[in-house]
């Protein structure tokens, strides 16, 4: 799979029959759940995994979410999610997504967080070693990283 230009990473899904309406098309809270499978590939790829965050006693809050569809997504489409991470300041961050099939994007999105503290839930700046995984995913020679299936694909 090849990625979109501009993405450092992608991984694959297929559309379920219970994320679809009785028309056989993906209902629209079905692309969140797949931005957050892509978001969550692309902390293990680059970063150790979501885990990695809550094991040093954080959590990254989704702060806001935007998703435009273009085309419907259907029963059994085998669908590419395209992730990027950037926008990183102080406690936030932020994920942008391409859905494409066949070439063709049928979605575009983007998910904004903040990191907190497990604990208190009061904002806790990203860590330097998060954001040092974000640059280099994102840096040009990052580019080049292969898109990787999610296991989560074939389901």
């Amino acid at each position: 799979m090849s990625l979109v230009d501009g993405f450092s990473f992608a991984t694959e899904i297929r559309v379920r029959f219970a994320e679809t309406d009785a028309q056989g098309v993906a209902h629209n809270s079905s692309y969140f759940v797949w931005f957050e499978i892509a978001r969550v590939e692309y902390l293990r790829t680059f970063a150790g995994g979501y885990q990695s965050l809550r094991d040093r006693g954080l959590e990254a809050f989704v702060l806001e979410t935007h998703l435009r569809y273009l085309q419907p997504a259907r029963f059994d489409d085998k669908l590419v999610v395209h992730t990027r991470c950037d926008g990183v300041r102080g406690a936030r961050f932020r994920f942008d997504y391409a859905i494409v099939r066949d070439g063709e994007t049928v979605a575009d999105g983007w998910t904004s967080h903040a990191c907190v503290d497990r604990a208190t839930l009061r904002p806790a700046r990203v860590p330097e070693w998060l954001a040092d995984a974000i640059a280099t995913a994102e840096s040009s020679s990052a580019s080049s990283v292969p898109a990787r299936s999610s296991s989560s694909a074939s389901s």
